[in-house]
């Protein structure tokens, strides 16, 4: 794909109904977030007494913690969403000279995301393998690997994904995003990325402008 604006999926995201606002994190058992294993032991004190997701996101982003909403959006989003949000930070803050194979990583991750077949899927941790594996393209492959069924080989008995690591993959997806060729843009681009998490959160398609240079 080019270095243009990606377009929607093709197949929907499933929407969120109107004003029914962050929907998608909503659904998330917060206790599930909690457990994955990624969230600091202040950002765990301060959403204790949290109802649900949207109220513990609120909740750190109020408190300037950052990262750890970030974390708590990728294990939150359903999975798909949470694949399509790592695409989105990774093109916005992707460089015009991109190597071919971290943006075959990203078609490849964005293509599941459109047909999230099996074949989809392991082509996706292809990609990623090719980009060793380093960039947020990469890591946006390895969520949409690790969203599916089975890490084994194709045609061997399967070995499901711990339910945390497609969660991780897309934190690690973000946060590389974040901190790519100019680590002193981290906080403007992680404010960036929390919005079009919302976005998506609420049925958007969470785009951002590529930035600027």
């Amino acid at each position: 794909m080019s270095g243009t604006r990606s377009a929607p999926p093709s197949a929907p995201l499933a929407s969120a109904s109107p004003g029914a606002g962050l929907a998608k994190l909503r659904a998330a058992p917060l206790a599930t977030v909690r457990e994955s294993g990624e969230l600091s032991a202040a950002a765990l004190a301060l959403i204790a007494g949290c109802a649900d997701a949207p109220a513990a996101l609120e909740a750190l982003e109020a408190d300037g913690m950052a990262t750890d909403a970030v974390k708590l959006v990728a294990h939150a989003l359903p999975r798909r969403e949470g694949v399509w949000w790592a695409c989105m930070c990774a093109r916005a803050t992707m460089p015009a000279d991109l190597p071919p194979a971290d943006r075959a990583a990203l078609d490849a991750a964005e293509a599941w995301v459109r047909k999230p077949s099996d074949e989809n899927r392991r082509a996706a941790f292809a990609a990623a393998e090719q980009a060793r594996f380093g960039t947020p393209e990469a890591w946006a492959g390895v969520a949409a690997f690790w969203s599916g069924d089975s890490m084994a080989p194709a045609g061997q008995p399967a070995v499901p994904p711990a339910p945390h690591l497609a969660g991780l993959a897309i934190t690690g997806a973000v946060t590389l995003a974040s901190v790519r060729a100019d680590p002193t843009r981290q906080a403007a681009r992680l404010a960036r990325f929390l919005a079009s998490g919302r976005d998506i959160a609420s049925g958007g398609p969470g785009r951002m402008d590529p930035e600027a240079s």
